[in-house]
C-alpha cells in the first residue's frame, strides 16, 4: 500500500505546532528565541498546545485532540476510498473553523460574546493572540481539507491546484477583506456601536460628494466625480506612455534603450513627497520655470500647477512606471508569425500594427489602465502636496480619519464610493477583454522578426516618451541636487553636512564600526522588511495569477475583486483598518515587523496579479496540457514551463513591491513603532520639521539603493527567451 506523502505531511506539520511550539504569541517575539530559555515550555505564554490543556486549565483546547486522531485512522486507506476524502474534509475544515472560533471568542477580557458568557459563566482562564503552534496546527487542517477536495475530485484530483486556490482564498479574506471590512462596517454604525441607516444615506448622498456645482456656477464638483475625472485621465495618459516605453525598449533600435528603461522607472523608486517638491521648486509660482519665463518673456508667474493640472502631472509621472512594467512582457509576448501572416496578405505596417499587434496587446492595455485608475484614486500623497482647492476622495478620507474631527464613519462612506469606482472598471475591463484568446506564445518555434513600427507609430512614441525621459532626469537631478545645498530652493552652498547627519559612520577598536547617522536605524529596517516582502508579494501575486487564468472554480470572479479590494482603497484606510483587526486576539501583530510584512504584501500583491494575468493570458494552455500529459505535477509544470516564460511579470512583481516596500507612507505611517521605524515615516518626520534638506539627502540615498536592487533583480531573473532574433536592424 502506498502512503499519501503529502496528507502525513501536513498531519505532522500540525501535530507539531500543537505538541512542540508556543501556542500563544511570544511577548519577546517567537524568532529572538528568548522564549526557549525563559520558562518554555511550562510557562504559561510559551506552553504548546497539549500542555496548555493539561496545566493551565485551557479546556476548550480539548476538541482540537479529537480532530487531530480522527486523521489517523484513514492513514492507510487509498485516496481512492470515498472514506479518505470524507474524513479529511470533515476534520479538516471543523478543524480550521473551531480554531479560528475559540480565537474571536476568547480574549485577554474572558468570553467575548454574551451568550457564551451565559451558557459558560466567567471563565478562569483568557488568552493571547495565536502563536506559532496555532498558526502550524490551522495551516495543517487548512491543507488536509483541501487534499480531501482533491481526493473528491475537486480541481481534477490536483492536490498543488486545491490546495492554491484555499491558501491565496484563506489569505486574501484575512488580510484583506477582514481588516477592510473592519473600518467599512463604520458607515453604517453610530458611536455607540448601532447600526443606523439614515445617516447613512445622508452621508453617502451628500452635495460634498456628487455636488454637480462645476456645471452650474464657478464651484467645484464633488470630490467623486473629481477623483473619477482624475482616474480616468491619469490611467489613459499612464497606459499611453506606458506602452511608448515598451515600443521604444522592445520595438525600436535606438541606442540609448538602457537609459530610456532607466528613466522610465526613475518615478516608482522616488520617496513621497519628494516628486511633489521637486515639481513645486520647478513650475511652482516662484519655481524656476516661471522665474525664467517671466524674466525672458515677461510673462507673469500663475499657480497653474496647483489643482487639477498639477495631480495629473504628478500621478503620470508617479504611475507611468507601472503601466511600463505591466505592458513591456505583454508587448515582448506577441509573435512575430502573426504580423508575418498579415503581412503576406498585403497588409502594410500600419494596418499590421492597428488590426493584429494592437489587438493582441490588449489584456495588458486593460491591467495598465486599471492599475493607472485605481492607482490615482487611492493616492493622497501627490493631491496632498499638489491639490490646492481640488479635493479628491483619498484626501477627505485621509481629513475623516487623522483630522482634528475624526469621522470614522465618514471616511468608510467615502470608501465605499472608492469601492464603486473600482469595482465599475474592473468590470468595464472585463467587459471589454471579453472570452476572447490573446494566446501567443505557444510550444511551436517562432523565430520571426517583429515588423518595423509605423512611421506615425514610431513619432507619436518618441514625441511622448522622450520628453518624460527629460522631465524625468531634470527634476532628479534637481532632487539629487537638493541633498549637496544648505537650504533647498533658497540658500545653494555646497555641504556634506546633511550626508554626515544621516548616515555618518566611524570605527571603534572595541565595537568596530559605529554607525552614528540618525537615519541608519530606519534605513537597516526598511531594506530587511522590504527585502523579505518583495519575494513573498510577488511568489503569491503570481501563484494567484495563475489561479485566475488557468483554473475554473466557483466564486473566481468575486475572488479577483477582493484580491484588487487593497489596492483600491487608500493606504490610510487600510493602515487603520489593519490597527482595528490586528490589535486584539486572534491575530495580535500590531507593533511588530509581521504588520509591515502582511500589510506590504497585500497592499501590493495586485500588480504582481495583474501583470501576472496579462502576461499568462499569451502563453497557450496546450503548453501546460502538453507537460501533464508527459505527467509532470502541476506544480512543476508551474515551475519549469510557466514561469520562465514569466519573467518579465516576476521583474514587474518583485520591482514594483521592493520599491514600494521601501517609499510607501499612507498605510505605513499609522503601523509604524518605535522598534520598526519605517525610511518613509523618518522623511516626513523631517519635512515636518522643514528640514528639506535632511529629508532630500535621505531619499537620495534610497533611490541609489533601488536603482541598485532593480539592477540587481533585473540580473537575478534573467531575459526571457522566446527563440526570437534580435531586432538589430530597425534603427530610430
Amino acid at each position: 500500500m502506498k502512503l499519501n506523502l503529502p496528507f502525513l505531511a501536513w498531519l505532522g506539520v500540525a501535530w507539531f505546532g500543537f505538541l512542540v511550539l508556543p501556542w500563544y504569541a511570544a511577548y519577546d517575539g517567537f524568532w529572538s528565541f528568548v522564549w526557549i530559555t525563559d520558562g518554555y515550555p511550562t510557562f504559561d505564554e510559551y506552553s504548546p498546545g497539549f500542555l496548555q490543556i493539561l496545566m493551565h486549565q485551557r479546556w476548550w483546547l480539548w476538541p482540537l485532540v479529537l480532530v487531530l486522531l480522527l486523521p489517523l485512522s484513514v492513514i492507510r486507506l487509498e485516496k481512492t476510498d470515498r472514506r479518505f476524502a470524507n474524513i479529511l474534509i470533515f476534520s479538516g475544515a471543523f478543524g480550521f473553523v473551531y480554531t479560528l472560533l475559540q480565537g474571536f471568542a476568547i480574549s485577554l477580557h474572558g468570553w467575548n460574546w454574551e451568550f457564551l458568557r451565559n451558557g459558560f459563566g466567567e471563565l478562569g482562564q483568557t488568552q493571547f493572540g495565536m502563536g506559532y503552534g496555532a498558526l502550524l496546527v490551522c495551516g495543517g487542517f487548512l491543507f488536509i481539507f483541501t487534499q480531501g477536495l482533491a481526493a473528491r475530485g475537486i480541481t481534477n484530483g490536483d492536490v498543488f491546484v486545491s490546495g492554491s486556490i484555499g491558501l491565496s482564498i484563506v489569505l486574501v479574506v484575512t488580510f484583506v477583506f477582514f481588516p477592510v471590512s473592519k473600518i467599512l462596517i463604520n458607515a453604517v454604525q453610530d458611536a455607540d456601536s448601532n447600526f443606523v441607516l439614515i445617516p447613512f444615506i445622508e452621508k453617502f448622498t451628500s452635495p460634498n460628494i456628487w455636488g454637480l456645482g462645476c456645471f452650474t456656477n464657478n464651484l467645484n464638483c464633488g470630490v467623486a466625480w473629481n477623483s473619477l475625472i482624475m482616474a480616468i485621465l491619469v490611467g489613459a495618459t499612464t497606459t499611453g506612455l506606458g506602452l511608448a516605453f515598451a515600443l521604444i525598449v522592445t520595438r525600436t533600435g535606438m541606442r540609448a534603450k538602457r537609459l530610456i528603461r532607466t528613466a522610465s522607472l526613475l518615478p516608482i523608486i522616488t520617496p513621497p513627497f519628494v516628486i511633489g517638491l521637486a515639481i513645486i521648486l520647478l513650475f511652482g509660482r516662484s519655481g524656476a520655470v516661471n522665474t525664467f519665463l517671466e524674466w525672458a518673456f515677461n510673462i507673469e508667474p500663475t499657480r497653474w500647477i496647483y489643482g487639477l493640472t498639477g495631480i495629473w502631472f504628478a500621478q503620470t509621472m508617479a504611475f507611468t512606471p507601472i503601466a511600463f512594467l505591466v505592458l513591456i512582457g505583454v508587448v515582448e509576448g506577441i509573435s512575430p508569425s502573426m504580423e508575418e501572416a498579415a503581412q503576406t496578405l498585403r497588409a502594410n505596417t500600419w494596418e499590421t500594427f492597428r488590426t493584429v499587434s494592437l489587438p493582441l496587446m490588449r489584456p495588458g492595455l486593460a491591467n495598465a489602465f486599471l492599475l493607472g485608475f485605481i492607482e490615482s484614486l487611492a493616492d493622497f500623497g501627490n493631491p496632498l502636496v499638489l491639490g490646492g482647492s481640488y479635493e479628491v476622495l483619498s484626501t477627505q478620507i485621509f481629513f475623516a480619519i487623522a483630522g482634528a474631527q475624526g469621522d470614522q464613519s465618514m471616511a468608510a462612506v467615502l470608501a465605499i464610493v472608492l469601492l464603486i469606482f473600482t469595482l465599475s472598471a474592473f468590470y468595464a475591463q472585463r467587459r471589454w477583454l471579453g472570452k476572447k484568446s490573446y494566446a501567443t506564445v505557444t510550444g511551436k518555434g517562432d523565430s520571426g522578426v517583429h515588423i518595423r513600427l509605423p512611421k506615425r507609430v514610431k513619432f507619436g512614441v518618441y514625441s511622448t516618451a522622450l520628453p518624460f525621459v527629460a522631465l524625468s532626469l531634470i527634476i532628479y537631478g534637481m532632487i539629487l541636487f537638493g541633498g549637496f545645498v544648505e537650504t533647498w530652493g533658497y540658500k545653494h552652498n555646497f555641504t556634506l553636512k546633511h550626508y554626515i547627519d544621516e548616515f555618518a559612520l566611524s570605527w571603534s577598536s572595541e565595537h568596530g564600526i559605529m554607525w552614528e547617522g540618525a537615519a541608519w536605524n530606519s534605513f537597516w529596517t526598511t531594506l530587511q522588511i522590504s527585502a523579505i516582502s518583495a519575494p513573498l508579494t510577488a511568489a503569491f501575486g503570481l501563484l494567484v495569477a495563475y489561479i485566475l487564468v488557468r483554473q475554473k472554480f466557483r466564486g473566481k470572479d468575486g475572488f479577483e475583486f477582493l484580491t484588487m479590494l487593497s489596492f483600491a482603497i487608500p493606504g490610510t484606510v487600510i493602515g487603520i483598518g489593519y490597527i482595528l483587526a490586528f490589535n486584539v486576539p486572534p491575530i495580535e501583530i500590531t507593533g511588530t515587523g509581521v504588520i509591515l510584512v502582511v500589510c506590504f504584501i497585500f497592499r501590493n500583491m495586485p500588480t504582481g496579479i495583474r501583470a501576472g494575468v496579462a502576461s499568462m493570458s499569451q502563453l497557450d494552455p496546450s503548453l501546460d496540457e502538453a507537460s501533464l500529459t508527459l505527467g509532470a505535477r502541476s506544480f512543476t509544470t508551474f515551475r519549469r514551463i510557466l514561469l520562465p516564460l514569466l519573467r518579465p511579470a516576476v521583474i514587474a512583481a518583485l520591482v514594483f513591491s521592493f520599491v514600494r516596500a521601501m517609499t510607501a507612507i499612507s498605510a505605513v505611517i499609522f503601523l509604524v513603532s518605535a522598534d520598526y521605524d519605517m525610511a518613509t515615516s523618518y522623511i516626513l518626520g523631517r519635512v515636518e520639521n522643514s528640514d528639506y534638506g535632511l529629508a532630500i539627502a535621505y531619499s537620495s540615498v534610497l533611490i541609489m539603493v533601488m536603482l541598485a536592487a532593480i539592477g540587481l533583480i533585473q540580473f537575478a531573473v534573467g531575459k526571457r527567451e522566446l527563440g526570437r532574433r534580435e531586432t538589430e536592424a530597425l534603427t530610430i
